[in-house]
């Protein structure tokens, strides 16, 4: 077999070294290729990333394979001019290499295929910029979107340096950065090879992105890497399998379903959460450094695997095998790098570096000059050992590169240090004190707790400086508790705090240009992973908003007494299920937690609220319910009635009616004053939730009958029945649930969720209900 490697690295060096390992290979070109290269290949001069000059040496010199190392030629379209020539490559067109190419794609995509990442912001003005900021709040994580070489992304704690760094990418032609949320946790490297629908993934490697021991400093394309890792045995034992199930597989077949087949290794960078593996970013390559440290273990031969991956045969492949060995990988880089790296120093030394047992040196950035090897990068070599462990692995690599000379260079020194020393863990959520009561809320260290209600708790964020209150924001956190005829139930509903916030966030999306909402981000502390979110703070409206699409409930109480619901005058001969001619409004108070919230007529909502404000709520919650019912219809729901709440954001309003902020959040305001024109009415806290809402089976549904629910009204049922021993009108707590109820009261939760978003649902691993 005759291979073309495209690139000039230590990633391409150590690829040309893993081919000529394979006995199937029989000659390697590079395309340019560097000195290092030259000992293992025939080196060509040219252009990697032109895709004409790639086909035509492919042609000329009748290569079985093009295997392309750097994303530059992919995303310049040099495996879409091979494809058309008929030539195999290994990596994807230049559209399946937008995974790379644009950080918004790639979170598009993900979005798409329901990988868990973090949440982002895309932004093309420093206004939005600033926003962005703002909402995601330290430490900052701000990403040029287009190819970056791995160092166009800054992450800090300080405000002015992720300002200057996203108006730096602003400022080039077409500039758009990304601003995410910031992922704690260790990081891993996962490359999946994939063929545009089978994936296979090779060892997992961590890298060390920063330039400075301790990861100090600003990020590199990277100064290390090792692999295995053991820690994972103990921490994230089927991490692997999760990566390929939620986050690899998912993505090559969403790209799949585009008309993007992606052929080539989808590198997947994650930070291990509390609430599990996260992505932080794909790239359509191989890493470097990682690889020199994953093909120095791989036993089974390249060559044929990429040669499978290009041809569409993954699928056909026997596992892949590895040594037992442990691999240390450590760069040598030049004075001033990153920022400004100087170049033309002699290289010496590397023979006896290569001397060193299980050792091979790797060239980065070098060139040669009269004879001389001189240093022609930032990173200017890799210097990868092999052995029995991490511990041997790393003495070997250190007493290599100390036998390196080069002026001015310098390297890490604690490259899989941590590893080796057993120090690495993976935060885990915090677990409540099961003798706690089920109402308890948890504590959260960096926030203060405001407020309790029947279901969520909210929590202000405290400064971490001066430990003074953000009043600007508020995490909402839902817990599985679950309330009843206005009391809250000792036993608590497994997961449904998640279904809840994932469901409420799923609607949010469905409902964006009939109401803005009050989230602002889903990166919240690792004890509430999965069922919370950061909120803007807002001046929420005195009055619950409910909307009747079929009579049920104390709707039918009030009906069969009245001949109406809310002073709304219905038809008569209405039976319990009826659909109603048209949705209609039916507020009540809002009552605190163990008292009862009350119907009361619009006419007494316009006297709290004005009659524009309540006109608005009143046309806001009745379009919510037919939008909702309009997309839930046709998954095979009806959704009977439904309650949402609304705010106005404080600053908004003060500028409304001239008062501060702080008097807009605390004092009793004039709601006939307010114009609904002027200032936006918010959608808050949860919307068309089984808590919310009464979801019926649309199959099943039939008027003068109990219906079948996806909601609550399975507890409701039994508490109400003589098997429950409750006596309602006694206003005394509840009783227990027991464990059947408990059990078929979640599955409706899960139920509604996954066939409402089309999508299993997940909880996230590990993390304890309060």
């Amino acid at each position: 077999m005759k291979v073309l490697l495209l690139g000039s690295g230590a990633r391409e060096h150590a690829l040309a070294r893993a081919l000529s390992l394979d006995p199937d290979v029989s000659e390697i070109l590079a395309l340019p290729g560097n000195p290092g290269l030259a000992q293992l290949t025939r080196c060509l001069p040219g252009d990697p990333t032109d895709p004409a000059a790639v086909v035509g040496i492919a042609r000329r010199e009748q290569v079985d394979l093009v295997v392309v190392g750097p994303e530059a030629p992919l995303v310049a379209g040099v495996a879409d001019a091979l494809l058309e020539a008929g030539v195999p490559c290994f990596g994807p067109t230049a559209a399946a290499a937008r995974l790379e190419g644009s950080k918004a794609f790639a979170k598009e995509v993900m979005a798409a295929a329901n990988v868990p990442t973090a949440a982002c912001h895309v932004c093309t003005t420093p206004q939005e910029v600033e926003a962005a900021l703002a909402a995601t709040g330290a430490p900052y994580v701000v990403k040029e979107d287009g190819l970056a070489a791995g160092k166009g992304v800054v992450v800090t704690a300080d405000r002015e340096a992720a300002t200057e760094h996203a108006l730096s990418c602003l400022a080039r032609d077409g500039g758009r950065v990304v601003v995410e949320d910031y992922l704690d946790g260790p990081e891993v490297s996962l490359f999946c090879l994939a063929d545009g629908s089978t994936v296979v993934p090779l060892a997992p490697a961590q890298d060390f992105k920063r330039v400075g021991d301790g990861d100090s400093g600003p990020n590199t394309g990277g100064m290390g890497a090792y692999s295995p890792l053991p820690w994972l045995e103990h921490e994230a034992p089927d991490l692997v399998d999760q990566v390929v199930d939620r986050v690899a597989r998912p993505t090559v077949e969403e790209m799949a379903r585009r008309g993007t087949p992606f052929t080539g290794v989808l590198y997947v960078g994650l930070a291990l959460t509390a609430a599990g593996p996260r992505v932080i970013e794909f790239n359509a390559r191989f890493g470097d450094p990682e690889t020199q440290s994953v093909l120095a273990r791989l036993e089974t031969p390249l060559a044929g695997v990429l040669l499978a991956a290009a041809q569409g045969r993954l699928a056909q492949l026997p596992p892949l095998r590895w040594s037992s060995q442990a691999s240390v990988t450590v760069v040598v880089a030049a004075d001033g790098y990153p920022s400004a790296p100087r170049t033309g120093d002699p290289v010496t030394g590397l023979d006896r570096a290569a001397a060193v047992e299980g050792v091979h040196v790797l060239h980065a950035g070098t060139r040669g000059v009269d004879g001389t090897l001189v240093s022609a990068g930032g990173r200017v070599l890799s210097v990868v050992a092999l052995g029995r462990d991490l511990a041997e692995a790393r003495v070997r690599a250190y007493a290599a590169v100390h036998r390196i000379s080069l002026d001015g260079s310098f390297f890490r020194t604690d490259v899989a240090r941590a590893a080796e020393q057993g120090q690495i863990t993976v935060p885990r959520a915090t677990t409540p004190d099961p003798r706690s009561p089920v109402d308890a809320p948890v504590e959260l260290p960096g926030h203060e707790l405001v407020h309790v209600g029947k279901v969520r708790g909210l929590y202000a964020p405290l400064d971490p400086g001066t430990g003074r209150r953000d009043d600007s924001r508020l995490l909402l956190v839902a817990s599985d508790r679950i309330s009843a005829y206005d009391h809250v139930l000792d036993t608590p509903i497994p997961d449904k705090g998640a279904v809840l916030t994932q469901l409420s966030l799923w609607w949010f999306d469905q409902l964006a240009d009939l109401a803005p909402h009050h989230v602002m981000s889903t990166d919240v502390p690792a004890a509430v992973a999965g069922r919370a979110v950061s909120v803007k703070r807002l001046r929420m409206l005195p009055v619950e908003c409910v909307a009747r699409a079929y009579l049920t409930g104390g709707g039918l109480a009030e009906y069969a007494a009245s001949g109406t619901v809310s002073g709304v005058p219905l038809p008569a001969g209405l039976v319990d299920g009826s659909r109603l001619p048209e949705p209609i409004f039916t507020p009540s108070t809002k009552a605190a937690v163990g008292e009862h919230d009350e119907p009361i007529t619009f006419g007494e909502v316009e006297h709290l609220v004005g009659p524009r404000l309540a006109a608005r709520l009143r046309d806001l919650t009745v379009a919510i319910l037919v939008r909702g019912n309009d997309i839930a219809a046709d998954r095979g729901i009806l959704i009977a009635d439904t309650k949402v709440e609304f705010g106005v954001d404080p600053q908004q309003l003060a500028t409304a009616l001239g008062l501060s902020t702080q008097e807009a959040l605390e004092d009793e305001i004039d709601w006939a004053a307010v114009d609904p024109d002027v200032v936006d009415v918010v959608l808050a806290d949860e919307v068309l939730t089984p808590d919310s809402s009464r979801f019926w089976r649309a199959g099943e549904w039939a008027p003068g009958r109990t219906q079948t629910s996806y909601d609550k009204q399975v507890l409701r049922d039994w508490l109400t029945s003589p098997a429950s021993g409750w006596d309602r009108a006694s206003d005394t707590p509840p009783p227990a649930l027991p464990p059947e109820v408990v059990e078929l009261t979640r599955a409706r939760y899960v139920e509604a969720y996954e066939t409402l978003t089309g999508t299993p649902f997940l909880p996230s691993p590990d993390v304890q209900e309060s």
